[in-house]
């Protein structure tokens, strides 16, 4: 029997397991990318305080989260909070794992796009009279979405592969389940290959999201420069 024939011939009996885990795995996805979002936001607003401890601490934990292992920080979470009384469940520390890390990496793309707005935004809201955080929340970071939207898809993508490694905390996910089934079958290559085009099915329509996103932003970058100034608008002839 061939290759396909194989997985074909197994379908009915792998199918229904994988989707489900499918499923568990996107909503770790987005389960993680949601805290990520938040706390990323949250860590950039720190970064731009004027209070140098506020902004060093913010820095420290950027750093350092970027730094160390998914793995570790999960093994931490899901291993070593448990001695302190916290208890959490599989899910619950692969998603808090998956944000703690990633919210570092969100901060830093959000302060990117944060830096692509003229400093002259942040100053006329101020002296209109916002606070930093209204000032923040209402002008600079709608303004700022539109730098950070493909790079944002780009870190879901990531953060999509990397969810399997949350099968090593007993996450349910499309990994570990895999690893069941091929323990079961004894046909690890037929059975991580259909996991393999899982895989490629969720991330492959966000790549091509990123691609669109990406000539969007180009294009209209190249509309805006053929917009005449208001100044020009005025002087020409009625």
């Amino acid at each position: 029997m061939g290759f396909l024939q194989t997985i074909l011939a197994n379908l009915v009996d792998w199918g229904p397991r994988l989707i489900d885990a499918l499923g568990v795995s996107l909503a770790l996805t987005c389960a993680g990318f949601g805290l990520a979002f938040a706390l990323g936001l949250v860590l950039q607003y720190l970064r731009s305080r004027h209070s140098a401890v506020v902004r060093a601490a913010a820095g420290t934990y950027v750093i350092a989260a970027r730094g160390v292992p998914i793995l570790v920080i999960l093994y931490l979470i899901y291993f070593g909070l448990p001695g302190t009384g916290i208890v959490l469940s599989a899910f619950a520390a692969g998603s808090l794992g998956l944000a703690l890390v990633y919210g570092a990496y969100l901060s830093e793309v959000f302060r990117a796009g944060l830096n692509a707005i003229p400093p002259g935004q942040r100053e006329a809201a101020l002296a209109a009279g916002l606070t930093p955080a209204q000032t923040f929340r209402l002008i600079l970071l709608p303004q700022a979405i539109r730098h950070m939207l493909a790079p944002l898809l780009v870190n879901l993508i990531s953060l999509l592969k990397d969810s399997s490694i949350c099968a090593l905390i007993a996450v349910p996910e499309l990994t570990l389940t895999s690893r069941a089934i091929m323990s079961e079958s004894f046909l690890p290559l037929h059975v991580f290959a259909l996991t393999a085009g899982l895989y490629f099915a969720m991330a492959w329509p966000a790549s091509l999201a990123v691609r669109f996103v990406e000539r969007r932003l180009a294009h209209g970058v190249k509309s805006s420069r053929h917009i005449a100034a208001p100044s020009e608008l005025l002087a020409q002839p009625i």
